[in-house]
């Protein structure tokens, strides 16, 4: 048998954390290969690793040079290593780690240093070969080269019985270091898993497993045994952090089955990420519950929209344009929402979508609406179940939360509900007892 271990920021974040994930890797002998983030937050207020390194590459862009952001990383690696008591030469690869930095002056090259530096020192600390990512993960331009990641990766297992890698980056085609989104590790160890042909993919992180909803809003939130490969990429997507929404797409294809798991509580069962034929349900007609903030809704009316060949893609054209990509799309015969991040509606931009989409199909109306939180309740057992939306509304009533935005896709497998910013957390409780508290 064969596992595949990733651990989170969390986990690496000190010496005494890495010293658990050591006695973790080596409780279980099928636990051959380990994936690693950069350290993460060691106590309230206290700073990410890789957040530091982005305020490296700022540093080394506006005077050259490393400053002050480094030299923090560098105390937290030096106090890692003398906390494990390692022999490893850090402060030399430090020193090294910095030259590099300075000579590259990519952003995307000094972010990637936190893995790197975390891998030495886990690799170190196991006694096990360290695997650079650059070496076996590779894009081409900003995209992943996924059969050639595939490949190298294949062989670098043939050649290590155990090893650690790092994770969260790689190299293109002309040998710079690109990064995964934030969060990336996590795709770095489906990636692993996929061509080590494991049994199973381990994601270590400071929570057990997947909750049915936020317990910063519900506290008594109820775990998830099992969902399926489609419920978690739902649940990610929309703001359940447990995991990258892109990680389940390399084992979902090898059928590869995911455990999420609490270093801090190994001996917790977790949730199990199956394909849906295989998921163990408890009768409830929803999975989980997700969600977040900060949408702004832009809706299109005009007569006889439905007889307008080519409406929708005109207005696409113009986002497109602008670089924004849209949520969801909910329309009617004769209007037409796109719910997108508020992020991408910096000071004035409305204003030009507002002339373009006038000058590309000449709207009767068109307004916007912000401040709207999108709740996502999803579940495979919905579509089975008579009147699950006239609960799901009729508790969103009850709670006195008005609806803004309603969206279903056509697998049935999760609604979606837009709903003012300072209605989200009444509405997530509310939904929450309905379905998950009687």
């Amino acid at each position: 048998m064969i596992k595949v271990c990733k651990f989170g920021g969390t986990s690496m974040a000190d010496g005494t954390t890495m010293l658990r994930v050591k006695r973790i890797v080596e409780a279980d002998p099928a636990r051959r290969y380990v994936v690693v983030s950069a350290p993460g937050k060691r106590y309230g207020g206290d700073e990410k690793v890789t957040d530091l390194l982005y305020e490296t590459a700022s540093d080394v862009k506006e005077r050259g040079h490393v400053g002050d952001a480094y030299a923090r990383v560098a105390a937290r690696f030096s106090g890692i290593v003398r906390e494990l008591g390692l022999r490893l030469d850090i402060s030399a690869l430090l020193k090294e780690t910095a030259r590099k930095i300075e000579e590259e002056k990519s952003e995307e090259f000094t972010a990637s240093r936190g893995e790197y530096l975390t891998a030495r020192i886990m690799a170190e600390l196991l006694g096990v070969p360290f695997v650079d990512a650059r070496d076996a993960v590779k894009f081409r331009g900003a995209s992943l080269d996924e059969e050639e990641t595939d490949r190298l990766l294949k062989e670098t297992f043939s050649r290590y019985e155990r090893a650690v890698i790092a994770g969260f980056y790689g190299e293109d085609e002309a040998g710079s270091i690109r990064t995964f989104s934030r969060g990336g590790s996590d795709i770095s160890g489906a990636l692993a898993a996929r061509a080590a042909g494991a049994d199973l993919y381990e994601n270590w992180t400071d929570v057990s497993g997947f909750l049915a909803c936020d317990p910063r809003i519900v506290p008594e939130a109820v775990g998830i045994p099992s969902l399926s490969y489609r419920e978690l990429r739902e649940l990610s997507y929309m703001g359940a952090n447990v995991m990258h929404s892109e990680t389940i797409f390399p084992v979902r294809e090898a059928n590869i089955p995911i455990a999420i798991k609490n270093t801090f509580r190994p001996e917790d069962p977790g949730t199990l990420i199956l394909p849906a034929s295989r998921c163990k349900k408890d009768g409830r007609v929803v999975t989980g519950i997700a969600g977040k903030k900060s949408f702004a809704v832009i809706l299109l009316e005009k007569s006889h929209m439905n007889e307008e060949i080519g409406f929708t893609c005109r207005v696409l054209e113009v986002f497109a344009r602008h670089n924004i990509s849209f949520e969801h799309m909910p329309s009617g015969i004769d209007t037409m929402s796109f719910v997108i991040d508020s992020a991408y509606l910096k000071e004035g931009v409305f204003e030009q979508l507002r002339d373009e989409i006038r000058e590309a199909v000449s709207p009767d109306r068109i307004e916007i609406a912000d401040n709207i939180a999108l709740l996502a309740v999803v579940g495979h057992g919905m579509s089975d179940n008579v009147g699950t939306s006239a609960r799901l509304f009729g508790c969103i009533r009850d709670a006195r939360v008005n609806v803004r935005m309603i969206d279903q896709g056509s697998s049935e497998l999760n609604i979606i509900v837009g709903v003012e910013n300072d209605s989200y957390e009444r509405a997530v409780r509310a939904v929450y007892d309905e379905f998950f508290g009687r």
